[in-house]
């Protein structure tokens, strides 16, 4: 299952964490959210071990969506090693979240 990130948990498991992690920012409410959801479910399996894959609420953690400057959802951020290295926002495939994540790895 995906890593839940709070606003409190945030800078200590990511941040402070290194490596790749990807973030799907997203609200029970958005329609597109519920597409992206289960890919980000099957990701996170898929990359156990070697990548951290999470959602965050922006309804319940407002901090770190204010932080990233989050305005649409579904957004998707890459954060390698403390840094932002890419983002998509928007519905994506699960073949395009895994050639960003694989181009991210490399």
């Amino acid at each position: 299952m995906a890593f839940e990130f709070t606003d409190t948990n945030f800078k200590e498991t990511v941040i402070d964490q290194g490596g790749l992690t990807v973030i799907d920012f997203w609200a029970e409410w958005c329609g597109p959210c519920r597409l992206v959801g289960p890919i980000i479910e099957e990701l996170s399996k898929e990359y156990d071990g070697k990548v951290q894959i999470g959602k965050v609420n922006v309804d319940e953690q407002p901090e770190i969506s204010f932080k990233y400057q989050i305005r649409s959802i579904p957004t998707i951020l890459f954060i390698k090693n403390g840094e932002v290295v890419g983002k998509h926002v928007g519905t994506a495939t699960k073949q395009a979240l895994t050639n960003m994540i694989e181009g991210h790895l490399s």
